[in-house]
C-alpha cells in the first residue's frame, strides 16, 4: 500500500488556467448526473431482469464524473449532497463513484487507476438489484454492530458472481465489489477478512462508501451536514486505513462543500470552496446573520485569506432557524440561481461580484 504514495502531500496547482469556477461547474455536474442518473437506473434494472452488466455500459459514466472532477474536483460531491430526485441506491452509487475519483486525485494515482477506482465505487453496489437487503440496512452496519453478515453480505457475494460473468470486469472492480464492507480490524463482512488481505482500492471503498451512507442518511432517511459526517467517519479509524483517511480528509476537506458552518461573526455560511494548502480553512458563502434573524446580502470570504478576521465556530444547526431546507439552500448557494419561491433572496455566484443587494425585508432588488 505504501508504493502508492499516501504520505505525500498534495502538489502546488498547476500552472494554467485553473479549475473551473464551483458555480459554473455546478451546472456541468447536474448535467452529467442527470444522463448518468438514467444509464445506471437502466443498467440496475436489467441487472433485476437477469441481464450481467457490462463494461461498456457504465464506462461513458465514469469518464464523465472524472472529467467534471478534473475540471472542478468539489462540485460534483457537492451536487450530491443537495435535493436527490433519483433512488437512494443510483444516487448512493453516483456520489460513491465521485468520491472514489476525488479521492484517487488526492492519493496522486494514474489517469488509469482513477478510472478504475470511479468505475469500482459505480458498481460496488450492483448486487442490491438482486437481493431483498435494502440500502437502508447496509447503512445501519456501516457504523453500527452487524447482526447478520451472512443476510448483509449477500449483495457483494451476487454482485461480484454477476460482474465476472460479464468477462470485461477488472479484477480491481471485482475485488472492491466483494470487500468494500471489509474492515482492517476483521470487524466487517462477507469474510471478516484481515489487514494483509485488503487491496488499496477496497480500502479505499470502504471509506468512500462509508462516509456516502453517514452524509446521506440512509440508515435514517435524514440527510446528515457533511461536517458532521467528516467527523463521525474520523472516528472509525481504527477499522479503515489511516493513511487514506488522511488523504480522503485532504480531499474533501476538515469542512467539506456543502457544509453549514457558524461563524465567529455571528453568520451562518455554506462552504463553497476548499484551500488546496489548507483543509481546515475553506471559502464560504455568509447568508444569514444570527443577531438579526434575517437574511443578509451574500459575502463570499476565503477564510484562509482573511487573516483571522473571521472563522469557522463549528457546524450549524439549522433546525432552530426559520430556513428553506437545507438541501433547498446548499442547491441555491451553490449553483448562483434565483429560487424565490422557496429562497427568500437571490445570491449571486461564488466567483463573481454581487450583483444583488438584499432590503430590509429580505427582498430582492437589483442595483
Amino acid at each position: 500500500v505504501a508504493g502508492f504514495g499516501m504520505a505525500r502531500r498534495p502538489s502546488a496547482p498547476r500552472p494554467g488556467s485553473g479549475p473551473t469556477p464551483i458555480a459554473r461547474e455546478f451546472g456541468n455536474a447536474r448535467r452529467v448526473a442527470g444522463k448518468a442518473q438514467k444509464i445506471i437506473s437502466r443498467v440496475f434494472i436489467e441487472a433485476r431482469l437477469g441481464k450481467v452488466p457490462r463494461v461498456a455500459d457504465v464506462a461513458p459514466v465514469v469518464e464523465d464524473i472524472f472529467a467534471s472532477i478534473q475540471r472542478n474536483p468539489y462540485a460534483f460531491s457537492g451536487l450530491m449532497r443537495c435535493k436527490a430526485e433519483s433512488e437512494a441506491a443510483y444516487h448512493h452509487m453516483l456520489s460513491v463513484s465521485a468520491l472514489m475519483v476525488s479521492l484517487a486525485r488526492q492519493m496522486r494515482l494514474p489517469p488509469g487507476e482513477m478510472r478504475l477506482a470511479g468505475m469500482a465505487g459505480l458498481l460496488l453496489d450492483i448486487g442490491l438489484s438482486r437481493v431483498e437487503t435494502g440500502l437502508d440496512s447496509v447503512a445501519r452496519a456501516a457504523t453500527g454492530a452487524i447482526e447478520d453478515a451472512e443476510l448483509l453480505g449477500r449483495h457483494c457475494l451476487v454482485g461480484r458472481d454477476m460482474l465476472a460473468a460479464a468477462g470485461d470486469v477488472p479484477d480491481e472492480v471485482l475485488h472492491v465489489v466483494m470487500r468494500h464492507h471489509e474492515r482492517l480490524d476483521a470487524s466487517g463482512y462477507p469474510q471478516a477478512l484481515v489487514a494483509q488481505d485488503l487491496d488499496i482500492f477496497s480500502r479505499m471503498a470502504a471509506i468512500c462508501d462509508t462516509y456516502d451512507l453517514i452524509v446521506s442518511g440512509a440508515a435514517s432517511g435524514r440527510a446528515i451536514d457533511p461536517a458532521e459526517a467528516m467527523h463521525t467517519l474520523m472516528g472509525l479509524h481504527t477499522a479503515l486505513d489511516e493513511d487514506i483517511l488522511a488523504r480522503f480528509k485532504e480531499a474533501l476537506g476538515v469542512y467539506p462543500v456543502g457544509s453549514f458552518v457558524e461563524l465567529r461573526s455571528r453568520r451562518i455560511a455554506l462552504v463553497v470552496d476548499q484551500s488546496p494548502s489548507d483543509p481546515d480553512l475553506p471559502t464560504v458563502r455568509a447568508f444569514y446573520s444570527l443577531e438579526t434573524g434575517k437574511h443578509i446580502q451574500g459575502q463570499t470570504i476565503a477564510l484562509a485569506q482573511c487573516f483571522g478576521e473571521d472563522g469557522i465556530l463549528g457546524v450549524a444547526d439549522l433546525d432552530a432557524l426559520d430556513l428553506p431546507p437545507a438541501e433547498d439552500l446548499r442547491e441555491a448557494l451553490l449553483s448562483g440561481k434565483e429560487r424565490t419561491d422557496q429562497i427568500p433572496y437571490q445570491n449571486t455566484s461564488v466567483v463573481e461580484s454581487a450583483a444583488t443587494m438584499i432590503n430590509t425585508n429580505g427582498t430582492p432588488e437589483r442595483r
